[in-house]
């Protein structure tokens, strides 16, 4: 039996479960769903993109890391690309977010993030257009590991990297004053308040966390396919399907989720037709909806 959509699906799930966990950070902590979180994906590959075509005009060609496609200059653009990217979502919920939500309607800061996602991806397409670019043009021979499995060098690479990251959220959610802070504005944002919590800063690390991992899910969407201003739009209802599976403020439950997802596109893929991809994400969000709207992780409110 070909099991290659399991290793399709892991990957497609940490790209998707790296998105959702801040669009479940954005939710549970500000309690309003932001439609423009996937264009911090293509900001943020295109941001990585810059800083390595920098680093080559400075520099000149440098040789990849074997057996990687890549090099240090991808590496240290994604440093700089994630704290561009977090320091644009902080910046847009400085401009446009915080003084929305200082009116009390959420209905307007959801139709704020519509906005402001047209204008961002609008924006990428102006400067960089809408032609699809790369990374790396080089080709990797995929290594088999049994049961018709192949995997690249940068597929292992990127997926221990998802690791890694997934970890450091969640030891700083759990460990850390200022995790315990969130998780706390999360739950009751009037209590958190009252005790002290200054939410001012919860907010800003909340906004630079999801920026920083939407970049890094940009950025391997640009190494394993390919980068176009559309391509964090097209991962926006996957990640909202994840963030609700997994139960919303829960950031092991947005990365289960993405992997359920992913999982789950990559087998509809194999088993019926690519054509049925788009539709997966879409049937396991009402499927939820119906069955569990607390997701798998989510606690209901009081």
């Amino acid at each position: 039996m070909n099991l290659q959509f399991v290793i399709d699906g892991l990957l497609a799930g940490s790209m998707i479960g790296l998105g959702a966990i801040g669009v479940t950070l954005t939710y549970s902590i500000l309690r309003f769903s932001n439609f423009a979180h996937g264009d911090f994906m293509a900001w943020g590959a295109y941001a990585t993109l810059a800083v390595v075509g920098a680093i080559g005009a400075i520099f000149g060609k440098i040789a990849p890391i074997a057996p990687l496609s890549f090099g240090w200059p991808l590496i240290v653009a994604l440093v700089i690309g994630m704290a561009a990217t977090g320091l644009l979502a902080l910046a847009l919920d400085m401009v446009l977010f915080a003084r929305l939500r200082a009116k009390g309607q959420a209905i307007i800061v959801v139709m704020a993030s519509f906005g402001a996602s047209m204008a961002l991806r609008s924006l990428l397409e102006f400067i960089f257009t809408s032609r699809p670019t790369y990374f790396s043009r080089g080709i990797q021979i995929a290594m088999p590991i049994g049961f018709g499995i192949r995997i690249t060098p940068d597929q292992i690479a990127l997926l221990l990297l998802t690791a890694v990251l997934v970890l450091g959220v969640h030891l700083l959610m759990t460990r850390t004053q200022t995790g315990r802070s969130m998780q706390a504005l999360s739950q009751n944002a009037a209590l958190a308040r009252i005790v002290g919590i200054d939410v001012a800063r919860v907010v800003r690390v909340t906004w630079i966390i999801g920026g920083a991992l939407a970049c890094v899910a940009g950025v391997m969407i640009g190494i394993l396919i390919q980068i176009r201003p559309f391509m964090g739009f097209e991962m926006l209802l996957p990640m909202f399907a994840a963030a609700i599976l997994g139960g919303i403020g829960s950031v092991p439950g947005a990365v289960l989720g993405g992997l359920i997802i992913g999982m789950a596109e990559a087998a509809a893929v194999q088993l019926i037709g690519a054509e049925w991809r788009a539709a997966v994400s879409f049937i396991i969000l009402m499927a939820v909806l119906f069955v569990r709207p607390i997701g798998l992780f989510g606690v209901r409110e009081r």
